[in-house]
């Protein structure tokens, strides 16, 4: 099939890639406009930016996909079908039905749970078992379009943000390829989605990550695995800001104190008191410093028990 393909980020990388080996001729990638980077502000490709033009796919890279200078874009280039995978803008009506197979969308969660743009990290942050892939055909709702096919996914018990945006990429490549040939043949049975029983899977901020002590140990665990590697979960320590990367629910200590509360130390960890029992951080990281593990981390600080974060 001719296709274009619309996706920004690296979990849409994989699909690309998966649908140009599988002989599928991707006439154009359509991407955000690059960002600048670093002290130098540099612009730097959109990574499927970078792989389109690896593979000698032209792309395309509107400021608004709904101008009308898109729309007309899009309409002059000849194709069967559009894939999208995490472009991130909102795509209207006249690009959604412009193709023979209108737009179809991988989407990182068993629709309907985790409509949004972050479905992979709440998934983790909310404590499911179990995450997937949905291939949608999209209408004008947020991700309330017919599900066409579904790949479910295990989550392990240290699941974190990016281990399962590893996982999903792979099987959301594999099972866009899938319903492609599906989709050509004939074959799919379009299911309707119904009401979502979870919440909106907002965006990302920097501000989710800040870590509330008041809340139970387990949720400010799931919150760090969630948010690992990006945005980072995080607290204050004497006004600096401190990254959590690891941690794990610990066992009540005896003499119940103040919630952020550090409650004690040993040669490799260091145990905080949270509204409901008690989290042991094992990997962190202090504003301005590299990430470490607890140990190197109190070798080299004064940070004894008492001390309160946040």
């Amino acid at each position: 099939m001719k296709v274009i393909f619309m996706g920004t980020p690296d979990f849409a990388v994989g699909t690309l890639e998966a649908l140009a080996e599988a002989g599928h001729e991707v006439v154009l990638a359509v991407s955000q406009p690059d960002k600048p980077k670093g002290r130098k502000q540099e612009l730097f490709p959109t990574p499927v930016k970078a792989a389109a033009l690896r593979l000698g796919i032209p792309v395309y890279q509107p400021a608004k996909i709904r101008s009308e200078e898109a729309v007309a874009y899009l309409d002059g280039v000849e194709a069967d079908v559009m894939v999208v995978a995490a472009f991130g803008q909102i795509i209207p009506k006249s690009i959604l039905e412009m193709k023979k197979y209108g737009c179809i969308n991988v989407h990182a969660s068993l629709l309907p749970k985790y409509r949004g743009a972050a479905p992979i990290q709440w998934a983790v942050i909310c404590g499911e078992k179990e995450s997937g892939v949905t291939i949608m055909q999209m209408d004008e709702g947020l991700d309330t379009g017919d599900m066409l096919l579904k790949a479910a996914v295990p989550l392990d018990e240290k699941e974190t943000g990016g281990s399962l945006f590893d996982k999903l990429s792979k099987v959301g490549a594999d099972l866009c390829v899938k319903a492609l040939e599906e989709l050509e043949k004939g074959t799919l049975v379009p299911e309707k989605q119904g009401e979502s029983p979870t919440g909106y899977a907002s965006m990302l901020t920097r501000e989710t990550g800040r870590i509330d002590w008041t809340k139970d140990a387990a949720s400010i665990e799931r919150l760090v695995r969630g948010l690992n590697p990006w945005p980072g979960a995080y607290t204050k320590l004497n006004g600096k800001t401190l990254k959590i990367w690891e941690c794990s629910v610990a066992v009540q200590d005896a003499s119940k104190g103040e919630c952020g509360e550090i409650l004690s130390t040993t040669k490799d960890s260091l145990t905080v008191q949270t509204g409901d029992s008690a989290l042991t951080v094992t990997e962190l990281q202090l504003e301005g410093k590299k990430r470490m593990d607890a140990g190197a981390f109190l070798r080299g600080s004064s940070v004894k028990s008492g001390t309160v974060l946040g």
